[in-house]
């Protein structure tokens, strides 16, 4: 499950601690192809929002840049991201976002939908030359 409802949190003290053990699906490449990803999260109430921080671990399927076949390829995901509300969770009153658009949010339901944080974070530890196995030798041409 990659989604947290946080309604409780959002009603305690500043500083407040919540610890959880995740475990789901989320579409890392784009390929369609969803990865498994597990791990611990987090969560902080702070004065506007809620401090995500998450030690997870996913594999992806990448083309080795040598030889061009697919392999598994590990990741370790470390990430630490503010979500900030939409709706006041005591009197149901829209809030302002921070100034940009491109912020993760706490929808209208106040849920936290780590989804999106995932596959950005895994996008960006993915390396721009995968190998196989650090002795590939390439494509095998036949003559």
């Amino acid at each position: 499950m990659m989604q947290i409802n946080v309604s409780q949190l959002l009603k305690e003290a500043i500083g407040s601690v919540r610890n959880y053990e995740i475990s789901g699906i989320a579409d890392i490449t784009g390929d369609g192809s969803g990865s498994v990803v597990n791990g611990k999260v987090k969560l902080m109430r702070t004065n506007r929002s809620v401090l995500v921080k998450a030690a997870l671990h996913t594999e992806v399927k990448v083309s080795c840049s040598r030889c061009l076949s697919l392999f598994s390829y590990p990741l370790g995901l470390n990430t630490e991201e503010e979500y900030f509300p939409v709706l006041d969770v005591s009197t149901g009153v829209s809030l302002m976002l921070p100034d940009g658009s491109d912020c993760f949010i706490i929808n209208e339901y106040h849920i936290i939908d780590l989804t999106e944080m995932v596959r950005q974070y895994g996008l960006i530890g993915i390396p721009m030359k995968p190998l196989c196995r650090e002795d590939c030798i390439g494509l095998k041409v036949e003559l």
